[in-house]
């Protein structure tokens, strides 16, 4: 029986979604919880799922359509089945599509040199730009303005080999990565931008905020990485920041008002551990999730959080990827920050603001020497907690950062 695919309602506070791209072609066979489009909200670009199975009858909304959630995107139909569109939308007209028909037309989207549907932007000036999918997630990744680009596909299509022109010497990348003397530079504000600006004013207005910093000495856990890292590939290396993750995991356990949230008159103190981890990206920033963190081990994190942060960088991340996160850890220490404080992302009760690990003198039975400190500082919601707790989380927090032996199982 023919089924409707509606936009999904990717986040508790998302109104509409853009339907950047189809990932099937009307016609196709898909399974549930096959990818089936990529769509953009105010946090991310994420890929999301078929809750159905069976063809692709018809594609209801064209690429780069923004819809409000709840409307109809696509018909899943078994194979040979012939559907009514008028009575199964209820009278209720397509957002962009050609007029029904009874049969399965081919893909009529314009695919790239590679194969690849080639999608098209409207810019805010309402001029139009054409790009592959790979194309834009390229861009995003090595923060290129696409509309600067000129395309080499069919029909002026920006394709993948236009963006690498463009990160070569003498390309347009290192043409426009310098704004020259009197010359402005307009930047569309993008969606991520304007929901960073509207979620962090809000924390600002509306949240009670206070500040705890720490320092610790972590000269073991830094030995400690060392150690785990020794012949190990690359891609499988262990951060600092996996092991903070780790840390803040298992301590949050024993203080449940920071892995909590404020619901009307109620305290709802989550059972699971989900840490979000701030990812800088060229539109801003995006937090992805590592879900019951205090149940994985650190190479588990590790691996993980790798993940997450190459399919940010790629645009290719899941709803799942960027929500329901219950405590956030922003770490910048690998920019040589040595401390901030950082906004609290709301719901949630607190975030860790995690500076770089430096080498300086240490005072200890009675002589210096050096040693590595860590400064971190807690910021949180006086609505739900209070100063000496949050002394007491960093402090448990203390025991696996300088004891980094309790970090493994």
């Amino acid at each position: 029986m023919a089924k409707i695919i509606e936009m999904p309602k990717l986040g508790f506070d998302m109104a509409e979604g853009t339907l950047m791209n189809w990932l099937k072609a009307e016609g196709d066979q898909i399974e549930k919880g096959e990818l089936l489009a990529e769509i953009e909200t105010d946090k991310a670009t994420v890929q999301v799922e078929s809750s159905a199975s069976g063809i692709i009858y018809k594609q209801l909304a064209a690429a780069n359509t923004t819809l409000p959630i709840g409307a109809p995107i696509a018909v899943i139909a078994e194979p040979g089945e012939q559907v009514d569109l008028d009575a199964l939308l209820g009278g209720q007209q397509p957002p962009s599509a050609a007029k029904s028909s009874q049969s399965i037309p081919a893909p009529s989207e314009p695919v790239d040199s590679a194969g690849t549907p080639a999608s098209t932007t409207v810019l805010p000036s309402g001029g139009k730009f054409k790009a592959s999918p790979l194309a834009k997630a390229m861009a995003r990744e090595k923060g290129i303005d696409l509309p600067s680009l000129t395309g080499s596909g069919p029909g002026g299509r920006i394709v993948k080999r236009d963006v690498e022109n463009a990160l070569q010497p003498g390309g347009a990348l290192h043409s426009q990565a310098v704004i020259l003397p009197g010359q402005d530079r307009r930047v569309p504000l993008s969606k991520l931008r304007a929901a960073i600006g509207r979620r962090m004013q809000d924390s600002i207005r509306e949240i009670p905020a206070f500040y705890v910093t720490r320092s610790f000495n972590v000269a073991d856990l830094l030995k400690m990485r060392r150690q785990m890292n020794e012949d190990t590939p690359a891609e499988n290396k262990i951060s600092v920041n996996d092991l903070v993750v780790r840390a803040a995991a298992l301590a949050l356990r024993q203080f449940p008002n920071l892995n909590a949230s404020l619901a009307e008159k109620e305290i709802v103190q989550h059972g699971n551990i989900n840490i979000g981890s701030a990812v800088s990206l060229e539109g801003g920033l995006l937090t992805v999730v590592i879900r019951n963190a205090d149940q994985k081990s650190i190479r588990q994190i590790a691996a993980e959080s790798a993940d997450l942060f190459q399919r940010a960088h790629a645009g290719r991340l899941r709803n799942e990827d960027v929500e329901g996160s219950t405590f956030t850890i922003s770490n910048l220490g690998m920019y040589g920050v040595e401390d901030f404080v950082a906004i609290i992302n709301p719901p949630e009760a607190a975030i860790l603001a995690v500076g770089a690990a430096q080498e300086v003198p240490v005072a200890g039975d009675g002589q210096v020497q050096t040693g590595w400190l860590l400064e971190a500082t807690l910021s949180a919601d006086h609505r739900i907690t209070d100063g000496a707790e949050a002394a007491q989380f960093m402090q448990h927090l203390a025991q696996y950062l300088e004891q980094p032996w309790r970090l493994v199982p």
